[in-house]
């Protein structure tokens, strides 16, 4: 039987492959409309501090919440590479604080190179993650494409009094991270290589439930995942909506067996360089060197939750304070 490395046949990899945060913001940033006359829901969260999902009140009880996430493959195994895309896409409706009810599946296959079996078994492996997240999975949308390409579009359901949003930053709390950093350069390592890491694998498929219900039980109003745009750049994103600084202790963000040695080696992607450059004028680099601020900007796949808060298990990186001449602080 043929084996297939699926990396090869894609540019880029997981959220690596994302348009850049700057050429994102200067497309979406004239989008900003009225509610539409007639609508039949209360818009809770929507484009303008650029949050994980989109919030509209169902009623006064109930929040209903609305994602999208895809990209190409992260790894050579169909069945692996089906998982951690479900378990990203899903990560999107629990950093909101909120429960994924149901998931559409959204699928690129370039039929005439790859066999249809590989298809199959990347849908299965986003049939078990959601079957784990107690998520229905029914059907979804299917295209001829040159490059392979797999994730989802999930609904779900939050208490609209409760919700974690990136805008509600405090000065004065602490910042915790849900999972240690280091899968960005790993997977570069492993499109190269062909090399297979276990401990990244599990990273970016273990779901962000009991993150998401442990930051609701300890009063958590303030979060985000950590996927495409580093932990640097999620964070800009965090301090810029919520008018505060953000400040790391470098020392204190865990990072995966091998992360640094594969940053030794030179497997960086050109996601992770473009996230450095979109966040480096907004960031105290100063007290850290360029291998340490490249690790901060690695692009994640199905990366933590970055909480204002603490819960049990997670480390704290550093604290929110009062807005300063930097939005982040790295020391």
């Amino acid at each position: 039987m043929t084996t297939y490395r699926l990396t090869q046949y894609a540019h880029g990899g997981g959220c690596a492959c994302k348009i850049p945060p700057g050429e994102l913001e200067e497309m979406v940033g004239g989008l900003r409309v009225e509610s539409p006359s007639g609508a039949t829901a209360q818009l809770l969260v929507g484009l303008d501090s650029g949050d994980d999902a989109a919030a509209v009140r169902l009623d006064g009880d109930t929040a209903l919440l609305a994602t999208t996430d895809f990209f190409t493959p992260v790894v050579d195994d169909a069945y692996d590479w089906g998982r951690i895309a479900a378990a990203n896409a899903l990560s999107d409706i629990y950093a909101m604080g909120g429960r994924p009810v149901m998931a559409l599946n959204l699928l690129g296959w370039p039929r005439d190179v790859l066999p249809f079996e590989l298809a199959t078994e990347t849908l299965r492996g986003g049939l078990d993650v959601c079957a784990e997240a107690g998520c229905h999975l029914a059907g979804g949308h299917s295209v001829d494409d040159p490059e392979p390409k797999y994730g989802l579009a999930v609904t779900g359901v939050a208490d609209p009094n409760r919700l974690l949003r990136n805008d509600s930053g405090r000065a004065g709390v602490p910042l915790s991270l849900t999972k240690p950093l280091g899968v960005g350069v790993l997977n570069s390592r492993h499109k190269a290589t062909g090399e297979r890491f276990d401990n990244a694998i599990e990273a970016m498929t273990t779901l962000n439930a009991e993150a998401s219900a442990s930051a609701l039980a300890a009063g958590v109003q303030c979060a985000t995942d950590v996927t495409g745009f580093g932990l640097l750049g999620h964070l800009y994103k965090l301090a810029r909506a919520s008018g505060v600084t953000a400040v790391i202790d470098s020392t204190a963000v865990p990072y995966l067996d091998g992360a640094r040695e594969a940053l030794a080696a030179g497997y960086v992607s050109g996601g992770t360089r473009r996230n450095l450059d979109w966040v480096a004028p907004h960031v105290d680099l100063s007290g850290i060197s360029e291998d340490e601020a490249l690790l901060l900007a690695d692009a994640q796949t199905s990366g933590g939750l970055l909480i204002a808060g603490e819960i049990p298990g997670a480390p704290v990186i550093g604290e929110l304070v009062s807005a300063g001449p930097h939005a982040i602080v790295v020391r």
